[in-house]
């Protein structure tokens, strides 16, 4: 067992477990919603912001990206999103007195649960070269360092700037463009760890690197197939519209090494079968796939559909393959080939159910396929994803209403960041349109992504990591290797809304500076300004915050970025910083004249609901590609193996977690109370590694150079997942994951498909 934590921080990995959960939400969510809510808020200021969360006039949940219907609920948010604004909202705050009694060797000993609940930032802080304690800063002062720090580098790429998905598109489009001016590309973001995957597949193989549906066409949709996804924890207002969907006739197939109680039944806490009945079942046909092996399963699915075709006309769209698609002779003698031993080895699935998801299949006229982390975070990710879209392409499936590709991103405008120029390897068109607009030459050289940028750090190579949003070393894999790169930086500078464990893990010198949150009234040059997020399926809307700011000092991010931009780029710049800070609908006219789908940004998104972004597969059938067409692919099929006595280790979130964000210590849904340092492992295979529920184990995870990574003291879980696999929570099993773990092509951390071994370890 791990050490007796500090005074205050409960002891994490002692759980109480009970048999897991078939349904989610329901009366037991709202009760649990209340009273995080008002512990954080009070009843007053709870039922004055709830009631504004992803509403028309009202601001974005800072949680996850899932769009909004045209017409909302009164209470359009769900358990974890009200979560996130309650922790956003809190009245608990981090003023200079709390950092004087708690030194920063303090803060590193801390859980980051602990760290999340001391409340809002309220002052910028800094750390000085050799203190042991943040002290208060200015801005003035504060920018002056981060100055001093980047003019006193040898070249503008020994700096990183780093992005969350919290960033609303007016902060990220500033944040790139002062990176730009100032000289480098590296804008490594979070979405470099979690759907780099997606864009990188779906950009090769549609020309358009983001989902191609709606939130209408899931209503549409006959098939519903949701793989490598847990919507019940991670994006649970999903539920509502599969239920809907399920309303409207639709099948859902269920794709995941885990059982998972919100696509079991839903109990709707918005209707009366939900508060009072029993739901709705969702899943139709749920296979429990080995990690890994989805690459396989959609490949015999496709060898099947090839094969029905020749019996059955319309098994496959011959005028849509014809008329918008390339390289399909290639796909189809590679699909064909499919072996049925190694099919069904890699999945760890029956012929027969195989089979029973082919019918569901060639049943669908209109099908969509969801996915997120349990897709992407493998070593062959991409080509996984890539036989994905072959599978949607064979019965045309793109560019049709209720069907096509729908990855599921995980925060809140991830996905607009992206588009807004948050890229280390910008196309070139979009900085010519920058050097037209602001009159100044971009670095064409294409920066680092997150796994490179730690490198860089780690090799002296990058001096300065400044990190807009985000927990930059909780979220990194290789932990002890990210930390000890973080430390070897002159300079590490995070604008926060609250404590994280990157705060206490610093360079030589360190700067937090506090910003506003989404829940807050952003008031600047005289005016109360707004600013845009983009969801996860392509729709830009206004994000109005209605609370006084935790505290009378706070910025916004784009007064931040402006202030730095002028005090480090000086009156060389062109760019007209100050109006910027003043005005963010200067900001929109900008960039709706830099990016293609944003004009006359103003005026659009003032209208309620905001309005879609042009997505020409999903549009018009068109497909800006390299060949013109939709693009068919051919890979070897790839899975992971794990020798005898290991097992495939994949790591997750836990119900009461967002991301790096630790709301609470429950796993409700899967029965996990009052811990995190579980590992959920099959009772048979832990019956032949003779290892007792409740028992202890280090997880040391193996790779094919021969290193070892070890992840101490968790508490044995038997559990009904995949044979041969077993999960455990991150940011603590980041750990097992080493930096040069990553899927092929988009670098993204392989975190979902860790070969570990479980050692036997004393409780005591």
């Amino acid at each position: 067992m791990a050490a007796k934590p500090p005074a205050g921080d409960p002891v994490q990995d002692a759980p109480e477990v009970a048999a897991p959960q078939h349904a989610a939400a329901g009366l037991p969510a709202i009760g649990h919603t209340l009273r995080i809510a008002q512990r954080q808020m009070g009843v007053r200021r709870t039922a004055l912001t709830l009631l504004k969360v992803n509403q028309k006039n009202g601001f974005d949940c800072p949680g996850c990206a899932w769009p909004e219907p045209d017409k909302r609920h009164k209470a359009e948010f769900c358990e974890n999103g009200a979560k996130a604004v309650a922790e956003e909202a809190t009245l608990r705050r981090v003023t200079p007195e709390f950092f004087a009694a708690h030194p920063v060797a303090d803060l590193a000993g801390r859980s980051g649960y602990w760290l999340g609940q001391q409340g809002r930032l309220t002052h910028p802080m800094y750390l000085p070269e050799g203190a042991t304690s943040y002290e208060p800063v200015t801005w003035e002062r504060a920018f002056d360092i981060i100055a001093e720090e980047l003019h006193a580098l040898a070249d503008p790429d020994e700096a990183v700037f780093y992005t969350s998905g919290r960033t609303s598109n007016e902060a990220a489009f500033l944040y790139q463009l002062f990176a730009r001016e100032f000289g480098t590309n590296n804008l490594p973001d979070c979405s470099n760890m979690c759907h780099e995957s997606s864009g990188s597949a779906l950009t090769e193989t549609l020309g358009v690197g983001k989902g191609s549906v709606l939130l209408d066409d899931l209503h549409k949709a006959d098939l519903i197939i949701v793989a490598g996804q847990n919507p019940g924890t991670n994006h649970p207002r999903m539920l509502s519209a599969l239920e809907r969907a399920k309303a409207g006739g639709a099948k859902i197939i269920s794709i995941n090494p885990l059982p998972e109680a919100g696509l079991e039944r839903f109990k709707n806490p918005q209707t009366a079968r939900g508060l009072v009945g029993g739901g709705t079942p969702l899943t139709d046909l749920f296979l429990q796939i080995r990690l890994g092996g989805d690459q396989a399963l959609f490949r015999a699915l496709n060898r099947l559909i090839l094969e029905a075709a020749e019996t059955t006309p319309g098994a496959v769209d011959e005028e849509f393959v014809r008329e918008h698609t390339h390289g399909f002779e290639e796909f189809a003698a590679a699909a064909r080939a499919a072996d049925w031993d190694e099919t069904l080895r890699a999945t760890g699935l029956t012929r027969a159910e195989i089979d029973q998801a082919l019918r569901m299949v060639l049943a669908s006229r209109r099908t969509i396929v969801c996915w997120a982390m349990g897709l992407t975070q493998h070593k062959h990710s991409v080509p996984t994803i890539r036989e994905v879209v072959n599978f949607l392409l064979l019965r045309g499936n793109v560019g049709r209403p209720g069907a096509g590709v729908c990855p599921v991103r995980g925060h809140s405008n991830v996905q607009g960041d992206r588009t807004m120029g948050i890229f280390e390897r910008p196309a070139p068109e979009f900085l010519d349109a920058l050097e037209r607009e602001f009159g100044f030459a971009p670095p064409r050289e294409h920066g680092l992504d997150v796994v490179r940028a730690i490198r860089a750090l780690r090799d002296g190579q990058a001096k300065v990591f400044f990190a807009m949003g985000g927990n930059f070393v909780a979220a990194s894999p290789d932990t002890e290797v990210t930390e000890a790169a973080m430390r070897r930086a002159r300079l590490t500078v995070h604008v926060s809304t609250k404590l994280n464990r990157s705060h206490a893990v610093t360079g030589a010198r360190a700067l937090i500076l506090p910003t506003l949150g989404r829940t807050e009234r952003d008031v600047r040059g005289g005016g109360e300004q707004f600013v845009t997020v983009e969801d996860s399926m392509g729709m830009v809307h206004a994000s109005r915050g209605r609370l006084e700011p935790a505290s009378p000092g706070l910025l916004s991010e784009p007064a931040i970025v402006c202030r730095l931009a002028r005090r480090v780029l000086g009156p060389e710049s062109r760019t007209p910083w100050e109006e910027f800070e003043k005005d963010y609908g200067t900001i929109r006219d900008r960039i709706a004249a830099v990016i293609p789908g944003f004009e006359d940004f103003n005026a659009r998104v003032s209208r309620p609901g905001g309005f879609a972004l042009p997505h020409a597969p999903r549009d018009s059938r068109s497909f800006p590609t390299a060949t013109g067409k939709a693009n068919f692919t051919a890979a070897p099929v790839e899975y992971p193996t794990a020798p005898e006595g290991r097992l495939l280790l994949q790591t997750l979130r836990s119900h009461d977690q967002y991301n790096t964000t630790i709301y609470g210590l429950d796993d409700r849904y899967r029965g996990i109370k009052n811990g995190r340092r579980v590992v959920l492992v099959h009772p048979e295979d832990a019956r032949e590694l003779g290892l007792a529920d409740g028992s202890y184990a280090d997880l040391i995870s193996e790779w094919t150079d021969g290193s070892e990574r070890r992840a101490p003291g968790f508490r044995v879980v038997h559990y009904p997942t995949a044979r041969g696999c077993a999960a455990s929570y991150y940011p603590e099993t980041n750990v097992l994951v080493p930096l040069d773990a990553t899927a092929d092509t988009s670098n993204t951390p392989a975190s979902k498909s860790v070969v570990v071994r479980l050692e036997p370890s004393d409780p005591a």
